[in-house]
């Protein structure tokens, strides 16, 4: 059984993806959040997927988003967003995202690419893949970290706090902390320093 949580910020959003889960068998929607407080829903319900619709419209996905998709032991996250930018997919598989589609698909197609992303799989629209196929192209150090996270290792470089670097990056001190928990992940970091040292020598960051 396929424990789904439904995501998003509109309540008419939420119903309708909730409806659409409850018809799928093999799965159980438990539970539903807006977008703020899909943090403490994925800690109340444990999902295995989240599927969370993006009002965004920006070249980047959500920040939050991005962050929890980053946790050791995330659910497996799929996005369903209004308009396809080849940033915002490239910046999302990166951080651990493991489905962006468009927002008007069908209830089939929603249903079969959450059963695709519970599976492990990766689940994208046809016109993401010549950018993906480019993307794989960067070299490794440029892989590592999505750019949010490297402005995120250049301040801990700079030797700001969490509370200073959420409000020079306007986004709140909750999400710093998961930046910043997948940046020693990612750079296999004992601590700040260390994950400062090793931006510096993989050349994600300069002195």
């Amino acid at each position: 059984m396929i424990r789904l949580l439904i995501a998003a910020s509109s309540a008419i959003v939420r119903a309708g993806l909730e409806s659409v889960g409850a018809s799928g068998s093999g799965m159980e929607v438990v539970g539903a959040s807006d977008l703020d407080g899909l943090s403490a829903a994925i800690d109340r319900y444990q999902p295995d997927v989240v599927l969370a619709s993006s009002e965004s419209h920006h070249d980047e996905p959500p920040e939050d988003l991005i962050a929890l998709a980053a946790r050791d032991g995330a659910p497996a996250i799929m996005v369903l967003a209004p308009d396809l930018q080849p940033n915002w997919t490239a910046e999302a598989l990166r951080a651990g995202i493991r489905a962006v589609l468009p927002g008007d698909l069908g209830p089939r197609e929603i249903l079969a690419a959450i059963e695709a992303v519970a599976a492990g799989l990766v689940v994208l629209h046809p016109q993401d893949l010549p950018v993906l196929a480019s993307d794989r192209a960067l070299p490794a150090a440029q892989q590592t970290l999505s750019p949010r996270e490297i402005q995120v290792l250049s301040m801990l470089a700079e030797g700001l706090g969490n509370k200073t670097i959420a409000w020079k990056l306007g986004i709140s001190e909750h999400t710093v902390k998961f930046h910043v928990a997948s940046i020693m992940t990612k750079l296999n970091a004992g601590s700040r320093t260390e994950a400062v040292t090793q931006g510096i020598r993989r050349g994600l960051i300069l002195i």
